[in-house]
């Protein structure tokens, strides 16, 4: 049996509210700890649903669907760092998107439990699109049931990271896989066209264009190919703690069930290479390998200037993706200098950015849609332009201008920026030329959700991901005044 379960504006509006007003009030920065022995502590806790609560809507398409079965579980796993009396917790959840009423609650547990501040803590989804839907987008709301207890879920990972800390080495570095990152924006070429779902033809990018497409003449932009990993291990023994890395891979999919993706299969290569289940380690906490998604709203997995490949069985791209992801990781681990302290410090800052609301010709042009459109057998829509109506529709409930959290931490020579969006390749790469350390990657959908962040120049090309929803919304000026305001928050950590 499948749910229709509701999704409330006016509860996601009145939070964005009193969110927005809270972080107005109270801007939240630490300068970098005077290096003391480093402690760290890592936990993976498992998030899926219990099997009552199956069938369970899963998003990343534009129709709601859900899934019966589980083939991996998902987990909330943990990264807790300390420094003297500085504790920072990176925490990478299974799920396409988390929105930020439930980031805030599950940081409000964690510290009360802790006493660290919510704005050490970092929440971030993977980008999954099998996991347990959190954030109602296009056709997909979640189930409240499941949400009810997800933020205690997400905090007891925090909780447990920490009660894990012990005395520790860290390193950090990165190296170099192009393989498995590609630009999915290509250009189409002049006297060329296709529609979008507004009756518009003239956009010039094509997400996904399909392989060997005549109408267009090659990517939009660029990729970053760098495996990014921060990693800690036991001063008394050597043993392999955690490793939180980062790679900016949109996600792989394939399969029909709740899936972490590659995301969670790197974890488990990980585990397995760095033989981090040694039977000496029993009794002790176990080693947490952490993915996180980078600056990859514009890149996937797949290659449009080849020819289509053969079909391949469920799951085997996640694999073969993983294998070689963890390939490149583990040779930047090699090459890793580790060090027993380091300054820590955080800045997090609201920033107020404009919403791209309908026009009433628009309003009326998505109501009659939604009015005359045929609807399938669950009571959803199959054609594109009546999916965007809806979303037309829920965005004319949207304030006017909404609150988008960025955070920075920084761990001695590296730094790391948090964005509540699906941020395009360009601004993750803009930020590491600008880097005022010696490393830096950048965490998407950290903290809440926001839809994508394309650059000014990506919305004057269109395609899907400048197309307004719920998953593209903010003002065409974001990317540039995000990127501002990161910097500066980076300058000030990196004092």
């Amino acid at each position: 049996m499948r749910l229709r379960l509701p999704f409330s504006p006016s509860l996601f509006l009145s939070l964005f509210s009193v969110l927005a007003f809270i972080g107005a009030l109270a801007p939240h920065q630490t300068r970098a700890a005077a290096p003391a022995p480093l402690r760290a502590g890592a936990f993976a806790q498992d998030i899926t649903p219990l099997p009552a609560q199956l069938p369970t809507p899963i998003n990343g398409g534009m129709k709601g669907a859900f899934a019966k079965t589980v083939t991996d579980p998902m987990h909330a796993r943990s990264f807790a760092l300390q420094s003297g009396a500085t504790t920072i917790v990176f925490c990478i959840v299974d799920a396409c998107m988390i929105p930020r009423e439930i980031c805030e609650a599950a940081k409000s547990i964690a510290s009360r439990a802790t006493g660290i501040p919510a704005s050490h803590l970092l929440i971030s989804a993977t980008h999954s699109h099998s996991c347990a839907t959190l954030t109602p987008v296009f056709q997909s709301n979640a189930d409240p049931v499941y949400l009810a207890n997800l933020p205690t879920r997400i905090a007891e990972s925090i909780i447990r990271a920490h009660a894990n800390l012990e005395p520790a080495e860290i390193a950090f570095g990165h190296a170099a896989n192009p393989d498995q990152v590609f630009n999915r924006r290509w250009l189409v070429k002049p006297g060329e066209s296709y529609g979008n779902p507004f009756d518009v033809t003239t956009d010039r990018a094509w997400m996904n264009p399909g392989y060997k497409n005549p109408k267009v003449t090659g990517p939009a932009g660029p990729v970053d190919p760098d495996v990014s990993l921060l990693a800690a291990r036991a001063k008394s023994d050597g043993r392999p703690l955690a490793v939180l890395a980062n790679y900016s891979l949109h996600y792989v999919g394939g399969l029909p069930a709740i899936s972490a993706d590659y995301f969670a299969a790197f974890a488990r290569e990980l585990t397995t290479r760095l033989n981090a289940t040694d039977t000496r380690y029993t009794g002790k906490p176990a080693f947490v390998g952490i993915m996180s998604n980078g600056t990859s709203g514009d890149i996937n997995n797949v290659n449009y200037a080849a020819p289509a490949p053969p079909k391949r069985p469920p799951g085997e791209q996640i694999t073969a993706v993983a294998e070689s992801v963890a390939t490149t990781a583990l040779q930047a681990y090699a090459r890793l200098s580790w060090q027993a302290s380091a300054p820590l410090a955080t800045a997090e800052r609201d920033l107020t950015l404009a919403v791209r609301k309908p026009t009433a010709a628009e309003l009326t042009r998505a109501k009659n849609l939604v009015a005359t459109t045929k609807r399938d057998a669950n009571g959803q829509f199959a054609d594109r332009k009546a999916i965007y109506a809806l979303e037309s529709l829920a965005l004319a409930d949207f304030p006017a201008t909404v609150p988008v959290k960025l955070q920075v931490l920084r761990i001695g020579a590296l730094t790391v920026a948090a964005i509540p969006c699906e941020v395009f390749v360009e601004i993750g790469l803009a930020l590491k030329s600008t880097k005022p350390l010696a490393e830096h990657f950048t965490i998407s959908l950290a903290n809440g959700y926001n839809g994508y962040l394309p650059t000014r120049e990506h919305h004057a090309l269109g395609g899907y991901e400048t197309w307004r929803a719920r998953s593209s919304y903010l003002e065409v000026a974001a990317s540039e005044k995000v990127t501002t305001t990161l910097r500066e928050l980076l300058a000030t950590v990196a004092k």
